[in-house]
């Protein structure tokens, strides 16, 4: 079994909160984490109807068999349960329960009304690159492949999974969040979105292609973002005078999804394929987005564009300082790779030492102009920044 990042910050926030929440997309892998990282305390699938109508139809009576607490997996089946876990806990403190859900949303409307300041909230993605290390495969490979574990643990092909995959979560966790009438409507709408991946997301543009008002648009991304297929990269516009671009921008917290709703069929066709830089560039964002997750955080980097085209693809904040990175998918370095970092270096006074280049060769190598990381050496993230890159 590939160990999990997660793992540990699970564990030391179970040291002090008597509830743990973990949610994330359907089969990144909660279940089979929670099992292994806590394994003496009793399972409960509550995605089993005859479990479900027993905690539904007596939930004191439910709670009740598990005196020193349980793992409840898929809480957001029995919303009406949360109320009782609070008086639970709050009358005895050496009860612990590990709840995991799949619809975010769902989760944190509960949690604000019953839970808040009793639940620590943490986010499973599918793997990492870390986690998955050492990678044999071409960036490529990885792109179509996607990271959610079943496709690795049992060697699915993308192409059976993931179509599968797609129709479960509509016909399950949206149904759940909102009776859409269309489902096939909103399948089209989500391709739609795959086909905008890194650029400034135009609600418009999105309503007249899809057929649907600009504010069924804007609530159909909002349940995308909640069920965890896509998010928006914000612009960061911080101490800046100049006219920015403030659109945010769409990604796909699985390349693999993304690959699947465009209709790739194969990793080669990705060679030709008119999105394949912008594929790369999400793979590598996926990388901070799980980063963050995996330190218990819940913040996205940021992307920065102004109004005459100079544009840094991730921008992270660390402390006092901000991290920029460029994100090529080319295999050969050129020193073209740093044009629009050595902008902001004269717009914002950054030292070379917190300027990055993320690209799609094999080589990582320090410059005089910030540092060049293969895709491969990924795992130097850590703690929101790529740490110890070799000198060239």
């Amino acid at each position: 079994m590939i160990q999990r990042t997660l793992a540990s910050k699970l564990i030391f926030l179970s040291e002090k909160f008597q509830i743990i929440t973990l949610t994330g997309p359907r089969q990144s892998g909660k279940t089979t984490l929670v099992k292994s990282t806590f394994p003496n305390l009793p399972y409960v699938s509550l995605e089993d109807p005859d479990i479900r109508q027993i905690a539904l139809s007596d939930p004191r009576g439910f709670l009740s068999n598990y005196p020193s607490g349980a793992i409840l997996d898929e809480i957001q089946n029995t919303p009406e349960l949360f109320s009782y876990l609070q008086r639970i806990v709050d009358e005895d403190n050496q009860i612990r329960f590990i709840l995991t859900g799949s619809s975010n949303f769902l989760l944190m409307e509960r949690i604000s009304q019953s839970l808040a300041g009793r639940t620590a909230v943490l986010h499973l993605l599918p793997f990492s690159l870390e986690e998955l290390e050492p990678i044999t495969e071409s960036y490529e490979t990885m792109i179509f492949r996607g990271q959610y574990p079943r496709i690795y643990d049992r060697d699915i092909p993308p192409t059976d999974f993931y179509p599968s995959y797609i129709q479960t979560y509509v016909d399950r966790d949206v149904r759940l969040i909102k009776n859409i009438g269309d489902m096939n409507t909103f399948i089209q709408f989500t391709q739609l979105c795959a086909g905008r991946i890194g650029q400034p997301l135009n609600y418009t543009s999105l309503s007249n292609d899809a057929g649907i008002s600009p504010n069924t648009v804007k609530a159909w991304i909002s349940i995308l973002e909640s069920s965890f297929i896509l998010y928006r990269l914000h612009p960061y516009y911080r101490n800046f005078n100049k006219r920015l671009i403030k659109s945010s921008k769409l990604y796909f917290y699985d390349t693999g999804v993304a690959c699947s709703l465009l209709g790739i069929r194969d990793h080669t066709e990705l060679n030709f394929h008119y999105l394949k830089g912008s594929l790369f560039e999400n793979l590598i964002l996926n990388e901070f987005v799980k980063c963050s997750f995996n330190r218990g955080e819940n913040r996205h980097p940021y992307f920065w564009q102004d109004n005459h085209g100079n544009e840094i693809d991730c921008v992270i904040e660390k402390g006092n300082e901000v991290m920029v990175v460029e994100i090529k998918s080319g295999k050969t370095i050129t020193s073209s790779y740093f044009n629009n970092l050595n902008y902001w270096r004269k717009l914002t006074g950054t030292s070379e030492e917190y300027v990055y280049v993320v690209f799609g060769g094999e080589k990582t190598t320090r410059t005089s102009e910030g540092t060049l990381i293969s895709w491969r050496d990924l795992g130097k993230i850590k703690e929101g920044c790529i740490l110890d890159a070799p000198s060239q």
